[in-house]
């Protein structure tokens, strides 16, 4: 996306500006007073035109009589042909008298994690700096900067369509309490204005908004829309864009907090919604969010995907959109609301008790519950006494451990399976040929021996839970950024062994040492594993090629992903491998398995529900063979 190109709203708006500024001009005969505007306009006109330090000024084609005035300043317009002419050729909003506001100017508003920077012209941020966080290259983090977020307010008065961040506001700094106070107003006269109202504590991300209008009833068309528009483009903090893109969505609140929903994050998307009442410009680890009391009526949300190709799209990830539909009430608009910008974080979002948890990928159902309630809390309890890199080892370990029952379960199934093979081959070369007389005699045995293949895939099956929760957590925790690990520097990112002179699609251009690590290890696991099962069981003819898959994709798709995933993936293959070992030394004897099977043969063995009706199925299809054969 190009910077710098007019989108064809932007043209129609300044065409229709054009075309009112000509309107009035024609109807209004410029005076003598109003001719000298004129000219101080063509002289900063041509004086902009020539200045080339700014890429705004380069591409400024032309200057307006309004924004003329805002430059010179309107105290120097007012002294000289009076704020009464002044108001006719620029509306109400043209209001000076001694304001400080008639100029370009910042105010400053910070405490000990956020600086933010508020413009007087459109009065609203311009920058904002999360302290004592930094990006991938050691630059502080500015998630807003340079012009990549706008707030305006869309209003008609006089038979004009006004934009709020056109206009100067003026500023007034105050203290309450210990928290910094910004009352940014945009004024027709000393007692009739619209405010913004920031209010920032000493330590928090998160500071209080409001939007309200005073005295305007006669000046703002309310039978006309009114709309506040937020618009965002997410700025590159990690080293792999495309890695952080992937995990940078738009989500919201709407139907008044009762539902959560979400904006695609890989391709270009929109949605209209009812009643919404937060929405978060997420960038992985870091949002930007708007919160109301009050739910907007309506709002048309918009996302797109900066990021077609991460070798050349090297700058920015999505573009962010927000148009809110604002109802004013007797005396005109008042919204309370709050921004947060900071950290993505888990525990930082919950203190805040309004769902804004829901704002964080950390799974559907189970998963999401998994996270929140056991490994979050217990990463974070380890993390606060551990190296991140030693916590997620010791997180890894006690997730083993409590599985262990489970595994230990599989692999007494698969220990069965492999002392009934004799057995299991002389079925199959008795009743060669029949293959659906070798599934029922086979079904048979296994279900007197208590081994039944199905007994070995459900504790597989209840792992899943637990292994998904913590695919969806590494790449999102937040206590993993800039935390070192032997050679990784950053466990929220993919580590580095080596560069490569080139690019690998799908791979990258860099080798990274733990998705090598947690490869080998997935290999070594599924040859314990899925290789015995190849040898016993009929039906899986591609079990080897999934046996050399696994490790392939483990090793391509995961050079880019957090090295703290493939740490853990590494470590608990690992474990895994070391409880098969042990179980399979210490533990299980096939000579007592054999003996325990051989004994529960003599013993009669109801069958349930299940393996009757499948029985049942099977002697009528053996009965149906062998009656169309006669």
């Amino acid at each position: 996306m190009e910077e710098k190109k007019f989108d064809l709203n932007t043209i129609i708006g300044f065409l229709l500006i054009g075309g009112i500024l000509l309107y009035m001009l024609w109807q209004n005969q410029p005076t003598t007073e109003e001719l000298e505007v004129q000219k101080l306009a063509k002289e900063k006109s041509e004086q902009l035109e020539d200045d080339k330090k700014t890429s705004e000024v380069k591409n400024q084609k032309d200057i307006t009589l309004e924004n003329a005035s805002n430059q010179i300043g309107f105290n120097k317009l007012g002294d000289s042909i009076g704020i009464d002419k002044l108001q006719n050729i620029l509306g109400s909003f043209a209001y000076s008298g001694t304001l400080p506001s008639a100029k370009d100017a910042t105010t400053v508003i910070e405490n000990e994690v956020l600086k933010l920077t508020i413009s007087n012209k459109g009065g609203y941020i311009v920058e904002a700096e999360l302290k004592g966080q930094t990006i991938y290259d050691g630059t502080p983090v500015f998630l807003i900067k340079d012009g990549n977020s706008s707030l305006n307010l869309q209003f008609s008065s006089e038979n004009r369509l006004l934009n709020s961040q056109d206009l100067y506001f003026e500023p007034s700094l105050s203290n309450n309490g210990s928290n910094q106070v910004l009352s940014m107003k945009l004024k027709t006269s000393a007692n009739n204005f619209i405010e913004y109202r920031y209010e920032l504590n000493p330590t928090d991300y998160m500071l209080g908004f409001s939007i309200k209008t005073q005295g305007l009833e006669n000046i703002i068309n309310t039978t006309q829309p009114i709309y506040l528009d937020w618009n965002f483009i997410g700025y590159r903090q990690a080293k792999s864009i495309s890695y952080e893109n992937r995990y940078s969505r738009l989500t919201y609140e709407h139907e008044n907090g009762d539902k959560h929903s979400k904006l695609s994050p890989a391709s270009d998307d929109n949605e209209l919604e009812k009643n919404v009442t937060w929405m978060n410009f997420r960038q992985h680890f870091f949002s930007s969010m708007l919160l109301t009391d009050t739910a907007f009526k309506e709002v048309a949300l918009s996302s797109i995907d900066l990021v077609k190709d991460e070798e050349v799209d090297t700058l920015y990830t999505k573009k962010y959109g927000a148009r809110m539909l604002l109802e004013p009430k007797a005396g005109g608009l008042s919204y309370t609301m709050n921004m947060y910008y900071g950290p993505t974080d888990y525990q930082i979002f919950k203190s805040y008790d309004r769902n804004l948890d829901e704002a964080m990928p950390l799974g559907w159902g189970i998963f999401g519950f998994l996270n929140k309630y056991l490994i979050i809390p217990l990463f974070g309890f380890l993390s606060g006494f551990l190296p991140a890199g030693i916590a997620i080892i010791i997180l890894t370990v006690l997730i083993k451990l409590a599985l262990s029952p489970v595994q230990y379960k599989q692999y007494l199934s698969q220990a069965k399976l492999k002392v009934l093979k004799p057995e299991l081959d002389e079925i199959k070369e008795k009743f060669k040929g029949n293959k659906m007389k070798i599934q029922q005699e086979t079904m048979k045995l296994q279900t007197v021996a208590g081994a039944s293949p199905l007994k070995g895939c459900m504790p597989a099956l209840l792992q899943i839970p637990v292994f998904y929760a913590l695919f969806t957590f590494f790449p999102t925790a937040f206590d993993l950024r800039q935390k070192s690990f032997l050679w990784a520097d950053d466990l929220s990112s993919f580590d580095v062994i080596a560069e490569l002179p080139f690019y690998i699609p799908f791979y990258g251009d860099h080798v990274s040492l733990f998705p090598i690590l947690a490869s080998i290890a997935i290999f070594i696991y599924m040859m314990m594993t899925t290789g015995q099962s190849m040898q016993q069981q009929e039906g899986m003819p591609n079990m080897k090629f999934i046996m050399y898959l696994s490790p392939l994709m483990m090793l391509v798709f995961f050079n880019n992903y957090a090295s703290g995933l493939s740490l853990y993936y590494f470590v608990s293959n690992m474990i895994t491998i070391g409880i098969m070992l042990v179980i399979k030394n210490f533990i299980i004897d096939d000579d007592k398995i054999h003996a325990k099977i051989q004994e529960n043969k003599k013993k009669p063995k109801k069958q349930n529900k299940f393996q009757k009706k499948m029985a049942e199925m099977m002697e009528q299809a053996e009965a149906q063979k062998k009656k169309g054969k006669r």
